[in-house]
């Protein structure tokens, strides 16, 4: 079982990704906005971030370089889950310091497994699987 996090603001969006990860024994808190998800890192200290590129107050990519450039937080591995679908996109993430990329629709299975190699490895040194 491991804390995560996740920043989204589709509500059906972010049950299913919740419920996705409760199936295999993680407790997801989620959150609508980037300055939320901050907040929330900093309380619980999650295992695992998810940030949806577009959310309301700061974007994705604005809590991604937060996150690296934090101390406590630096180390922690983030998953972009977003409807962006360029490379340009994912080049941003992975030079911002994300560790794994998925476009929106996902394979659920495909998650789970995602997130698990990220919580087991901890953080892969910038090393993005897509």
């Amino acid at each position: 079982m491991a804390r995560i996090i996740y920043a989204e603001d589709d509500n059906i969006m972010s049950e299913i990704v919740r419920d996705t990860l409760a199936t295999a024994g993680h407790v997801v808190g989620v959150v609508e906005d980037g300055k939320s998800a901050l907040q929330a890192i900093s309380i619980k200290q999650p295992e695992l971030i998810i940030l949806d590129c577009s959310i309301p107050e700061m974007s994705g990519m604005e809590v991604l370089r937060a996150i690296r450039l934090h101390r406590d937080f630096c180390h922690t591995p983030v998953l972009m889950l977003t409807a962006r679908h360029s490379q340009k996109d994912m080049q941003l993430a992975a030079f911002a310091g994300a560790d794994a990329y998925i476009k929106k629709p996902f394979d659920p299975e495909y998650l789970i497994f995602l997130a698990d190699s990220l919580l087991q490895q901890g953080r892969s040194g910038g090393n993005m699987a897509h």
